[in-house]
């Protein structure tokens, strides 16, 4: 007997089922531990790559947590995406009960999201510290006044700045050492502009 052929889903049942997957509020927390995970996992493979006589140690303690975590894993690895399924939809019955800004601070929420998916995230980075750069200047000098008229506050400034600073520049070699042996992972360390910091603080 010939088997009968299965039926073929419709086009408009496949949007509709793709439509039920995606998230429409709560997106932004997918692709953030999405994120987060491939960068742990580029750490990860980085450390075990330089791990040099742990290494065998380290596959060993590899190997138990596979074998204790795999079958929890494919288990329960749905869960969490059925999860924030269920609250983005949560969300979505809430948002007619919100208030007008809460709404606009939802959009701009998104409206980021969608900047860093399309530019990447260094460049959104870039783009918020050159159009807040001035502000928050501004604001650490106002702070660092009000902190100053405080008391004790300068003697224990006169203590504390001169080892940040040094911890600092010691910070600052660092990351231009491993830079220059080409190590990736100082492309993400940034540098502490201390010659600004003096300037903008000498200044005031």
């Amino acid at each position: 007997m010939a088997a009968q052929p299965q039926p073929q889903p419709q086009p408009h049942q496949i949007d509709e089922r793709k439509e039920e997957e995606e998230l429409k509020y709560l997106e932004f927390v997918q692709l953030a531990t999405m994120q987060a995970l491939m960068q742990c996992v580029v750490l990860y493979a980085y450390a075990k790559e330089r791990a040099g006589p742990l290494k065998a140690g380290v596959d060993t303690v590899e190997e138990a947590v596979k074998t204790v975590v795999g079958p929890v894993y494919d288990r329960f690895h749905l869960v969490p995406g059925e999860v924030l399924k269920y609250a983005d939809r949560k969300v979505g019955e809430l948002d007619s009960h919100l208030p007008s800004n809460v709404k606009k601070v939802s959009s701009q929420a998104r409206s980021v999201v969608s900047e860093v998916r399309r530019d990447g995230v260094s460049a959104f980075a870039k783009t918020v510290y050159s159009k807040y750069e001035a502000t928050a200047e501004q604001c650490a000098v106002s702070a660092w006044r009000k902190l100053n008229q405080l008391p004790l506050f300068p003697q224990v400034a006169n203590v504390v700045l001169p080892k940040a600073a040094y911890c600092t520049d010691k910070y600052n070699q660092a990351v231009l050492f491993s830079a220059q042996k080409g190590f990736r992972l100082s492309a993400y360390l940034p540098l502490v502009p201390t010659h600004k910091i003096a300037q903008l603080f000498s200044a005031n």
